[in-house]
């Protein structure tokens, strides 16, 4: 069908049709019916329109048989319009972010680059802005001058521009004429295999694929059965034409079909309506908006904030109304007003890092409606910013306003202190700090400040630079350790809150009323982690991937339960006794393992990788990484060697209630793909069982209580850059093809290293990959029937795609990665859950 966004010109129109320009906005009458055709390569649709003062919807889409017949005639004659354009998309060496400055940039750079007013040919595909990709411009410098008869390692200005002219041409001939130039080198009209084989060495060295590097001795085997059926030796040009100018598999062919009715309802996406011209009335939709996406978070912001100022303007009026004021003033109620909050807070900050009781309350009741528990650590971040305003204020006021105050006042207003302070005046200074209330706080203080700085993402992950001296004592375990200083904090609080100078009565001494449930629910949970901790966990099998990814797979410990996208704990006391870190499961729950696959990313994950590859044997034929076969054939002496683990969970993340969406969304960058794999496996294992669209799971035992299974659809999008990474899900990849025959999972992998599709560097390796993908059915990358795509996904054009498909349905979101795709995601979420009827949650979990 016409897609509009992709360029479609319109054919004919009728006398009353309005042009519509491309996404742009409808112009004209209140309202009026608008007809007008578009053609693509080898259809013409005519599309009417219901346009109703500035907006439009799509009343009917219908395709005209006769300007079908016209365009696929002139399709002969044009074959800058063949179907090879649209899979190649131009066969472009310069792309939109390469030359979308056009001349003037590449002249700037040379005037940069330039020695004695030439551009050495080594620095050539620097000056048009190939960087990364060396190898390959410089063949494509050789290619261009052999054209030309040059013959000198050196190009002048004007010789350059002529270049540049050739590759920027917009004429799709003369792009894959340059691209044959490349490969044949001798220009004899015949391609070796030996021209092949460098050529595709060329191309994946470009993208930095090493593994179809070593093959490319398989790989030009391949393309000369292909090409070369007689056994001649070489190929002929129009042969390897005919390989990139082949059309796309049948199956992206049948991706492309989409129903009239789903093609209306994306037309109608693109057909915005004008812009408002009222400021208030756009600041006002992008208020309520933020207000739908963010009301669980502001409401519980909102009540926070309250309860932090009743309190303090409580104890603020209590303190402004005795006898102290006359003495202290402002400074001893703002003191005290600050201590209040701080006392809350104090209480409060333990809550969000209660995490048993968090995964408990998330699973088994319904609070998780209307409270964000996936926010709890950053509601932990902001209760102890919190705590940091309050101790400033509340020290700040003491240390340099009333304690001076009381110093320097009269022996008339000492008068009605003596109750609190003595007889005598205090001498100086020092009486206050070497005093109970005044040590034990500015120990909490400094305590507190240690721990708070260390907390920061600069030094919890050890960003400082080697020369800095205080890289040694940043790092994970300088943050895990300092913050158990709180356990001194806290008792330091209930003596301080205690030595009051102030408050003699004891029942008005109220921090320890206020933090005593916290620390005995905080003491129960570390109690509970203690005594569940699962020992000598059974090690089943160990892999290390490509990407320095370590696989483990250990027995299920009796009784150990849990949910897709959840994380545990892992301890290794080989490589530290007192360290645990989290990691996502990657199995699902029917599996009779567990497993997860920790990426090597710090010091103890280092360590980790180290001692169990020591366990390993080398890989053999077929295999990947390093392997150890698996452990339930029995314990040997070698077998022996695999360092003891500790486990602790399951904890609640986000992705874990995926089962409450009729479609998901599942994104994962790099290591992040690691929860979302587990619930494919989960999804694939309840259509395995014979579970039913829309039915019920048991949670946790067949004797739990039953939860409806709501998925209907999943999606998968894993973006990672290295080849190498797809080995770590190999199995599940193979598992979905082979299994998922009703198509409910739809995987898409990405390999950002590789240049997109329509980029001269990759051409070759798309079309090396259309053709083992036909001939074998498997991907030359990750080595499963799962195809793998070029370059980053267009994110709009993917929400887009599941809106059309899945109209009236919840959709979840899932992404787990760094924080690069979180703002766009978030936004896609929100505008296409606002401007269809499709409904887009979305949900992250950051590394």
């Amino acid at each position: 069908m016409a897609d509009i966004e992709a360029g479609g010109k319109p054919a004919t129109e009728s006398d009353t049709a309005t042009l519509i320009p491309n996404s742009g906005n409808l112009e004209g009458s209140s309202k009026a019916t608008k007809t007008c055709r578009f053609k693509d390569d080898d259809e013409v649709v005519e599309i009417t329109l219901d346009v109703q003062r500035d907006s439009a919807s799509v009343q009917a889409v219908r395709p005209v048989a006769a300007e079908a017949a016209v365009a696929a005639a002139r399709k002969r004659y044009d074959r800058s319009k063949s179907t090879a354009a649209v899979a190649l998309k131009g066969l472009q060496f310069v792309t939109a972010k390469v030359g979308s400055d056009g001349w003037a940039a590449v002249e700037k750079r040379f005037n940069h680059l330039q020695v004695d007013g030439v551009l050495l040919r080594s620095r050539f595909g620097k000056c048009i802005g190939m960087d990364g990709s060396d190898e390959f411009a410089v063949q494509m410098f050789d290619a261009l001058a052999r054209k030309r008869g040059i013959v000198k390692e050196v190009l002048t200005k004007p010789e350059l521009k002529e270049f540049w002219e050739q590759l920027s041409d917009q004429g799709f001939d003369n792009r894959l004429q340059t691209f044959i130039d490349m490969v044949d080198k001798n220009a004899d009209g015949r391609i070796t295999v030996e021209e092949v084989k460098e050529i595709i060495a060329l191309s994946a060295s470009a993208n930095k694929l090493s593994k179809i590097k070593e093959r490319a001795d398989e790989y030009a085997a391949l393309i000369m059965e292909e090409l070369d059926p007689k056994n001649l030796g070489y190929i002929e040009l129009e042969s390897l034409e005919s390989l990139l100018l082949q059309t796309p598999s049948e199956a992206v062919a049948r991706s492309t079909i989409t129903h009239s009715s789903k093609l209306s309802k994306a037309l109608s996406m693109r057909l915005a309506p004008s812009k408002d011209t009222s400021p208030l009335r756009h600041y006002w939709l992008q208020f309520t908006f933020f207000v739908e996406e963010n009301w669980k978070r502001i409401w519980v912001a909102a009540l926070w904030i309250s309860i932090c100022i009743a309190l303090f303007v409580w104890k603020f009026i209590q303190y402004r109304n005795r006898a102290v004021f006359n003495i202290m003033g402002y400074c001893v109620a703002t003191a005290k007003g600050a201590a209040e909050t701080l006392k809350f807070n104090m209480a409060l900050v333990l809550f969000p890092v209660c995490r048993n009781t968090i995964t408990w309350i998330r699973s088994k009741t319904k609070i998780g409606a209307v409270v964000p528990f996936n926010d709890n650590i950053n509601f932990h971040k902001v209760i102890a910013a919190g705590v940091a305003v309050g101790v400033v204020l509340h020290a700040g006021a003491h240390l340099t306003c009333d304690f001076p105050l009381l110093l320097h006042a009269s022996d008339a207003k000492y008068e009605p202190m003596k109750p609190f302070f003595g007889e005598t005046r205090p001498p100086n200074y020092w009486w206050f700090v070497k005093g109970t209330a005044g040590w034990t706080g500015i120990v909490m203080v400094v305590l507190m400040s240690i721990s708070f700085v260390l907390a920061q993402p600069w030094f919890r992950r050890n960003k400082l630079k080697d020369t800095n001296p205080l890289k040694k004592m940043t790092g994970f375990n300088a943050f895990w350790f300092t913050h158990h200083l709180f356990a001194i904090v806290y008792a330091l609080l209930i003596v301080h809150g205690t030595s009051l100078y102030l408050t003699k009565e004891w029942y008005k001494k109220t921090t320890w009323m206020y933090i005593a449930y916290p620390v005995f629910l905080y003491s129960c949970e570390r109690i509970v982690r203690l005594f569940r901790r699962h020992d000598s966990v059974k090690i089943q099998k160990v892999a290390v991937y490509p990407g320095n990814v370590l696989a483990l797979y250990m027995s299920k410990p009796p009784g150990f339960k849990y949910r897709s996208g959840q994380y545990i704990f892992i301890n290794c006391g080989a490589v530290s006794p007192y360290e645990w870190h989290p990691f996502s499961v990657t199995s699902a729950p029917g599996d009779n393992y567990l497993s997860v696959h920790i990426r090597t990313r710090g010091d103890w994950t280092s360590r980790l990788r180290t001692v169990f590859s020591e366990a390993c044997r080398p890989p053999t034929d077929g295999e990947s990484g390093l392997l150890r076969a698996d452990l339930s054939v029995g314990i040997t002496d070698s077998n022996a060697r695999f360092p003891k683990l500790m486990i602790d969970g399951p904890y609640g993340a986000p992705a874990q209630d995926y089962r409450e969406y009729d479609v998901l969304l599942l994104i994962g960058l790099g290591i992040g793909a690691t929860p979302l794999i587990s619930i494919v496996k989960d999804v694939l294992n309840h259509i395995q069982r014979g579970g039913s669209v829309g039915g019920t799971e048991p949670e946790g035992s067949s004797k739990g209580k039953k939860k409806p299974f709501m998925t209907k659809r999943a999606y998968s999008y894993w973006v990672t850059r290295e080849e190498g990474s797809f080995e770590w899900f190999r199995g599940v990849m193979n598992e979905v093809a082979e299994k998922d025959k009703d198509g409910v999972i739809e995987l898409h992998n990405h390999c950002s290293s590789v240049y997109q599709e329509g980029d001269a560097r990759s051409a070759l390796i798309v079309m090396l990959q259309e053709l083992n993908h036909a001939k074998k059915g498997v991907d030359i990358l990750s080595g499963t029937s799962v195809k793998t795509h070029f370059a980053r996904p267009n994110w709009r054009s993917v929400f887009k795609r599941i809106a059309v498909n899945h109209e009236n349905q919840r959709v979840g979101v899932f992404y787990c990665g760094e924080p690069v795709l979180v703002a766009q995601l978030r936004q896609l979420s929100a505008d296409f859950t606002h401007n269809t009827n499709t409904k887009f949650d979305f949900h992250k979990e950051n590394f």
